[in-house]
This record gives structure tokens, sequence and C-alpha cells, in this order.
């Protein structure tokens, strides 16, 4: 099987739902936007010469509908000749896509293709427009239709997370993504246009563009202000708006290609892809997924959890995180972990988390100078995955 190189890998910022810098963008500007862009940022590339996009999306309806990868790819001004689909594996969406991606260069298929994702959860709420749970099974297995955050709080119910702890890890989210941010370290970001609709003195509307240069849920806290938080999801529960991820509208793509391919056209390879795996858990507990898709990876892989210089495993919720971080023997090792903050600081906007993350990983990476990078999440409905990274 041939190896899989990725050429470039790029995010717009992460901006709150409804409240954020994004809220009157469609996720379709934001996808066109960043894959257009991650074209114009390769050097040797044109959009032709991609061959097919996979998007990830995890509530692929309304404006996020109609196959949006196909559409976005129209938009972004690429040639008829670039097929496009959609892919939804809810939080781990885009780095399913990516994977499929690769795959399809490491199998011949293609020679160079696009892993993208993309979610507004300002246009389609979480759960999306009308959800319709199967009566009778629902009945069988509510327990596939229930609350995230009520997962997240059998998660510390369960594995003994307390509420400072949660706090504690959330409030060291925010420095770190607040320090970074200061510093200028999100290299991974491209400067993104947003639009505003405002009101004409003759009773229209005008549309106008403005440009969106950092994640806008950052947040200076301390583990005192989280404390004084109420609980959402339970009423003597621990997980809170603080210690849970923000929702958040955004996109991100990776361009993939064959070695062969790099070498006719001259591209410069950033990294390849080493593994991919997802596995499945209980669906009352998603949370814990990154604690059984890593090791899976690392097994495909032939590595060691020792062998990994950066991880960025998804902050859906800190108990859920912190769980996973102690079960993998990890709790000495983070500085390697997050290190410019993760999801509850930086957002999580579903489909889109996965691809964004990559981009995340692999500009972290390039900062250590490391050499070997995860990327993971816990999934709604009961599952974890995880993908490894190699910088060449």
């Amino acid at each position: 099987m041939r190896d899989a190189y990725i050429v470039q890998s790029v995010r717009t910022p992460g901006c709150k739902q409804k409240r954020g810098q994004f809220k009157e963008t469609r996720p379709e500007e934001l996808l066109s936007f960043i894959m257009k862009a991650a074209v114009e940022r390769t050097e040797g590339l044109k959009a032709g010469d991609i061959e097919d996009v996979m998007c990830g999306c995890a509530f692929p309806e309304a404006e996020q509908g109609l196959n949006i990868g196909r559409i976005a790819a129209k938009m972004a001004g690429f040639p008829d000749s670039v097929s496009g689909a959609t892919v939804n594996r809810f939080c781990a969406s885009g780095l399913e896509a990516i994977a499929l991606a690769s795959a399809r260069v490491q199998m011949g298929w293609s020679e160079i293709t696009m892993g993208a994702g993309v979610e507004s959860m300002t246009f389609v709420p979480m759960g999306g427009n009308v959800p319709r749970p199967h009566p009778e099974f629902s009945i069988e297995d509510p327990s596939m239709y229930i609350s995230m955050g009520i997962t997240a709080e059998n998660v510390a119910n369960r594995y003994n997370v307390s509420r400072a702890d949660q706090d504690a890890f959330a409030a060291d989210s925010q420095a770190k993504a607040a320090k970074a941010a200061k510093a200028g370290l999100f290299t991974e970001i491209v400067p993104t246009p947003a639009y505003k609709y405002v009101k004409q003195a003759d009773g229209t509307y005008k549309k106008e563009q403005f440009i969106v240069s950092i994640d806008d849920g950052i947040r200076e806290t301390t583990v005192e202000g989280l404390g004084k938080l109420r609980t959402v999801f339970a009423l003597n529960g621990s997980v809170t708006a603080g210690n849970s991820s923000q929702t958040t509208d955004g996109a991100a793509a990776t361009i993939i290609a064959s070695k062969a391919k790099c070498d006719e056209l001259g591209l410069k390879p950033i990294a390849k892809v080493v593994a991919y795996a997802s596995v499945g858990c209980k669906s009352d507990e998603m949370g814990v997924g990154p604690r059984y898709a890593i090791p899976k990876a690392l097994e495909i892989a032939g590595l060691k959890i020792e062998d990994i210089d950066i991880f960025e495993i998804n902050e859906a919720f800190a108990s859920q995180a912190i769980y996973s971080i102690r079960e993998l023997g990890l709790s000495d090792s983070m500085h390697k972990i997050n290190i410019h903050g993760g999801a509850i600081a930086l957002g999580h906007p579903l489909g889109c988390t996965g691809a964004k993350l990559t981009a995340t990983c692999l500009a972290n990476l390039k900062e250590v100078k490391g050499k070997y990078g995860v990327v993971s999440m816990c999934i709604g409905g009961g599952m974890g995955a995880a993908a490894i990274f190699e910088m060449v």
C-alpha cells in the first residue's frame, strides 16, 4: 500500500455559536473559503489537480445539506472534474474524511484528494432541526439518544472525576489558549472572511464582509470563577458550561497526495498518515472513546504511547478528557497534550473538529520539532476515533 502525504492543512478560526463572529456566515462560505485557501497556499498545486473531496459534517442538513462537500468545491471555483462527498461520524467526521481521502491515495484510487470538515452550529443546532428518534428503539436503548452532557456526568460519576479536577483542567485549557493566541502560535489559522447584514436607510439589508483572524471563544478565567458556575445537566452534578466544550462554527481542510504526484508537481510533504482507528463503547459514557481508540491506532502503527510527541485529544468535556488521559497513563505528560488549549477554550465545531485538530496537531508538531502526533476524540452514540501522523 502506498504512503499518503499531507501537503497542506489549515483551518478557519472557531467562533462561538450564535454569539460569535461567524453567526451570519453560512457554512458553505466557511468551507469553500478554506478549501480554496488550502489550494492557494500549496505551491505547485491547482484546484483541478484534486480528484475528490471528502467533507465531514455532523448534521448535514439545511444550510449544510445537499452534499456540502460537492457544493463547497464548486463555490471554491474547483472545476467540474473534482468530485465531492459528505461524511458523518458525528464528532469524528472531519477526521474520518481525512482518513477516507488518505485511503483513496493509499489504495491508488486517487493521486490527490482533500479531507475537510465543517460545522455551523449557529445555522444547524446540535441534534439537527427535526430530530426523530425511533419510537420503539428509543425505549429499548434510550442511551443512544441521551444528552451528551449526561454522558459526561456518567463518566465523572463512574470514574471519580471530581468537579475540582474538571474546573482546574478547564482553566488550564483557557490559559494555554490565551497565551498561545497572544504569541501568535495558531499558525494553522487562515484569516477568514465573515459576513454581516447591515440595515440600510431604505429598510433593506446590505451584506458586508469583514475578516476574522482569531478564535473568539477564548476566555481568561480562574478555577475559582469556574467553581461558581451552576451545573447544567444534573442537579447535583459536576459538568458546567465552563468545563465543557464550546459549541462553535468553523471549517478546515487538508490536502493529501501520493509520493509520485508530489514529485511530479514539486509538492512539499508536511507529514504522512500512519494509522487511523475507530472503536465502539457504551453509548451512555461515549466520552471514554479516546481511551480505546488511541491504543488501537498505536497497535496498527506499531508504535508505543511514549513515541508520541503531540496529542490533540478533543475536550468535549473535561470529565471525559481527564478520564482518558488518566487511563492512557498520560497524567505526567500534560506538556504533550493540547499544548495550546483544547475545545473548552477553542470550541468543538462537531463535524469540523477532526479536520481542525489535524491542522493544529501538525502545526504543533512543527513548533516542538516532534515526529509523531495523535488526534483523537470521543463520538456521540458511543465511539472513539484516533489518527496518527508522522512529520516528514
